[in-house]
């Protein structure tokens, strides 16, 4: 047995964190509901943000699944959980309390309120629900569902691990390694969430009625796992990944041809035919990126080794910063796309210098958001383990 750095897993969620933030800056100038907006609007910026948006969060969620595998490592249960608990359901408690609530406050006083946030933040502990009430998690969300899904999958991951689950997964392997069945069964199965649900469960990110968003997460998030436990998987995504690559370039030719630029009203057939082509384009994204991820970013370099430890507060931060620093940019009269590299500059900015200044040098802070509380990070995270036979 070898042990092995997976760098392409950390550079692939430093990316993902990237694309996340600049997707945000977007949402500030796009005419899709967000919480402030600039002074003027364009659909130019969404072209981009379409085909990005139905695969940036499967992205995550997969890793975060790859990411569980290297966590759990040979931690018990419980030690697990607590791991859990520091990294993941703290910084969401903490984040809920003064992460989020400015963003809240900026959104009310853009909208006609005219208190002073001193008097806007103590309604926070009312935890009345938003939007009628000041309470919530925002951008945060991806966490909570993370953590849930972490205890909720715990029995199965946990299985996975042991001799008959090993047996297991190295068979859906040589399954998967079939090309017409590791590029149309998983996009079938997303699709049926989407044909049978999208109506009756819209996209919430409350948790408790996102039924639809779970199918698609939930099932990400165990595929990501799934492929860390057998090399099989990475060789077949490697084998494959020009071919996903052509597809995924076709795919995404025809929906902005035919759909994305015009956007034609669909039913019946027609609907269902386009669903499957975006979930399949979707599907096939996420397939390039790991596939040629595994083959050419298996490096490091002391950037990446920044990174990987500042992205996680960089997360937590940047909406909070786009979100205020919006706010006082929406009335200027600056070009729309002048005004979207001074605000996703105004975000890295704000998020280097607070991680630099602060959240990385005191204990209490970096357990507040979710860093290893020493300076020397342990084995079971700072390392990305791979399991090779």
């Amino acid at each position: 047995m070898q042990s092995v750095r997976r760098y392409d897993l950390d550079w692939l969620r430093v990316l993902a964190f990237l694309l996340l933030i600049f997707f945000h800056t977007g949402m500030f100038f796009n005419y899709w509901g967000w919480h402030v907006k600039n002074n003027i609007q364009t659909h130019l910026i969404e072209y981009p943000m379409r085909f990005s948006s139905s695969w940036r969060m499967a992205l995550l969620f997969m890793i975060s699944g790859m990411g569980v595998y290297w966590a759990l490592g040979q931690r018990s249960a419980g030690a697990f959980l607590g791991d859990r608990t520091k990294r993941i359901f703290i910084p969401l408690a903490f984040g809920m309390f003064f992460i989020v609530p400015p963003q809240i406050f900026f959104e009310r006083i853009s909208n006609g309120a005219t208190y002073s946030f001193l008097e806007f933040y103590p309604k926070t502990f009312e935890m009345q629900p938003y939007p009628k009430g000041n309470f919530s998690w925002h951008h945060l969300w991806y966490l909570a569902y993370l953590f849930c899904y972490s205890v909720l999958a715990l029995p199965i991951l946990l299985f996975l691990r042991k001799p008959a689950g090993q047996k297991l997964t190295s068979q859906i392997a040589r399954f998967f390694s079939n090309p017409f069945c590791l590029l149309l069964l998983p996009a079938a199965w997303h699709w049926l969430a989407d044909y049978l649900w999208d109506e009756r469960f819209p996209t919430t990110n409350n948790l408790i009625h996102d039924w639809r968003q779970h199918w698609h997460y939930f099932s990400l998030f165990l595929t990501g796992y799934l492929f860390c436990t057998q090399q099989k998987f990475w060789d077949t995504l490697a084998k494959y990944r020009f071919l996903t690559l052509g597809l995924m370039l076709l795919s995404t030719t025809i929906l902005y041809a035919f759909f994305w630029i015009d956007e034609p009203q669909l039913e019946g057939t027609a609907w269902a035919g386009y669903v499957f082509l975006k979930t399949f384009n979707a599907w096939v994204c996420l397939l390039t990126i790991f596939g040629n991820g595994y083959c050419y970013l298996n490096f490091n370099n002391r950037f990446l080794t920044y990174a990987n430890e500042a992205v996680y507060p960089f997360y937590i931060l940047h909406q909070t910063i786009t979100v205020a620093a919006g706010y006082y940019l929406a009335p200027l009269n600056i070009a729309w796309p002048i005004k979207f590299f001074i605000l996703a500059g105004v975000t890295f900015a704000g998020c280097w210098l607070l991680y630099e200044l602060i959240i990385r040098r005191f204990k209490l802070i970096r357990l507040l958001f979710g860093m290893k509380t020493n300076a020397a990070l342990g084995k079971h995270e700072s390392r990305n383990q791979m399991v090779k036979a």
